[in-house]
């Protein structure tokens, strides 16, 4: 079964340098170049620096933008690549500087692993979106900002391996009795889906709002799932009516078949705040008139054409279209807090090696059942 590759003309391709003095080998699961399935490789990972934690990865969620990355849909993928950001582990070494977690700890690390630290918005703790150079990618990302050590011109390397090494800023820290396949895709899905709620105020717990979640996948099953645990109306959207009956059981209060005229206007004009997690191209005009006045549309799937609507759908309600990108490491600890205390996890399915590539041609294809696949480490490296 063959990986689905795009843009074969555009994509940087170099081979993994020798191991510095300051690094250590470590094994992996990675695509080596375009065209390639998955295989087990050897990369290259820094030493414990001062302010770094080392842990043993045990699983690693898979989520749609792997998929992309691997694929090479946004032509900027660097060969080879090791795909992952919903690592969750277990603390095997730590600097000297660390204070937050010891050896034995578990940890979990999402979607960003540097920043400058210094900015305006690396302050308030939203690293994602630091302005000096943007945040540092878990994987295929240059070290661009100085906390990573080892060979500072090679690219990162994800969670598909069995160690990984991060600043101890950005590291998640988990309970005790955090179940680690469950919680890996909280630090990707859950937190996507918890950033924009808690943007846009629905967190908070002093006010109740109507909240819609387009698109009933693994991403938008979890919004259900966080918006239905903090009290909302929930409304789950989709683009016919088969996954009713699965947005019912994930806590959604009402349904929207996009399809059925009559479904939609039930629910125009009263909406406060709309998920929008459809990762493919399509035409968001209905979804801005299932807005009540003020309500914002926040866009969170990586469509790459234009969006296609008129102002008109906007100016006379002030209503908005946004965009969110998962969340800064206070947000993240947060999210897992609440989600960890409240059970609340994503559906999930373990597999190892063996079907990687078949789960990455069905993720391609569109994710059906709504599941968020999730690697065994051990069981595959």
């Amino acid at each position: 079964m063959s990986l689905p590759f795009n843009n074969l003309e555009v994509f940087i391709s170099a081979p993994i340098p020798p191991c510095q003095d300051d690094e250590y080998e470590e094994a992996a699961l990675g695509v080596a170049n375009i065209g390639e399935n998955f295989s087990k490789i050897t990369i290259n990972r820094p030493k414990v620096g001062e302010n770094d934690v080392k842990f043993d990865v045990k699983y690693c969620g898979m989520c749609h933008t792997d998929v992309h990355m691997v694929c090479n849909d946004f032509a900027s993928t660097m060969y080879p690549i090791v795909p992952g950001h919903e690592l969750v582990g277990v603390v095997s070494e730590v600097g000297s500087n660390v204070t937050r977690v010891k050896v034995g700890s578990l940890v979990a690390v999402g979607c960003t692993i540097d920043s400058c630290m210094d900015c305006d918005m690396c302050e308030a703790g939203e690293e994602n979106y630091c302005r000096k150079g943007g945040h540092t990618h878990t994987y295929n990302s240059k070290k661009t900002h100085g906390h990573i050590g080892g060979n500072q011109e090679t690219q990162n390397f994800g969670g598909y391996s069995r160690s990984e090494v991060v600043h101890e800023r950005f590291i998640v820290t988990l309970p005790d009795n955090t179940p680690l396949a469950k919680a890996a895709p909280l630090v990707c899905a859950g937190i996507t889906m918890w950033d924009p709620l808690r943007h846009w105020g629905a967190t908070k717990g002093d006010k109740k709002m109507k909240i819609g979640v387009a698109g009933v996948g693994g991403l938008g099953t979890m919004g259900i799932k966080i918006a239905a645990a903090l009290g909302h109306e929930v409304v789950a959207i989709s683009r016919n009516d088969k996954k009713k009956d699965l947005a019912t059981e994930k806590g959604a209060n009402h349904y929207i078949d996009m399809s059925d005229t009559t479904s939609i206007n039930e629910h125009n004009n009263s909406m406060d705040l709309i998920l929008n997690t459809i990762c493919a191209p399509h035409c968001i005009a209905k979804y801005l008139g299932l807005l009540r006045t003020n309500g914002t549309l926040v866009q969170l799937g990586a469509v790459a054409t234009p969006l296609d609507f008129m102002n008109f759908s906007l100016l006379p309600q002030r209503k908005s279209i946004a965009g969110s990108m998962v969340g800064g490491l206070k947000s993240l600890q947060e999210c897992v807090d609440f989600c960890v205390e409240k059970e609340i996890y994503p559906d999930i399915e373990i597999i190892d090696s063996s079907k990687v590539d078949e789960v990455y041609v069905k993720l391609s294809e569109g994710n059906s059942s709504a599941v968020r696949y999730v690697l065994d480490i051990e069981a595959s490296l």
